[in-house]
């Protein structure tokens, strides 16, 4: 899942509309749009906003932004999952 999904999920559970959800952490309902449909991302300050609001665990939505995050930068590339192997071999060191 991504974290335009999960931004998505979460709203519908609560029966808000995006610029409802855009109010409260201070972005317009088209910006909250284009998040969830994983063509623009959030900064860590808005994803701070959004844990508390819906009443979930930061770390969560921190894991779905990175994921995202890494996703861009290598989607595109013919190599990208052997560079993935390598990070995570980097990262069990």
């Amino acid at each position: 899942m991504t974290l335009g999904g999960k931004l998505k999920e979460l709203r519908e559970a609560k029966g808000l509309k995006q610029r409802e959800v855009g109010y409260v952490i201070g972005l317009d309902g088209s910006f909250i749009s284009q998040i969830e449909l994983d063509k623009k991302s959030l900064n860590r300050e808005h994803l701070s906003k959004l844990a508390s609001f819906f009443k979930i665990n930061e770390v969560e939505l921190q894991i779905l932004w990175l994921a995202d995050k890494v996703f861009r930068t290598v989607q595109d590339e013919d190599i990208a999952e052997k560079s993935i192997r390598v990070v995570l071999e980097r990262l069990s060191e």
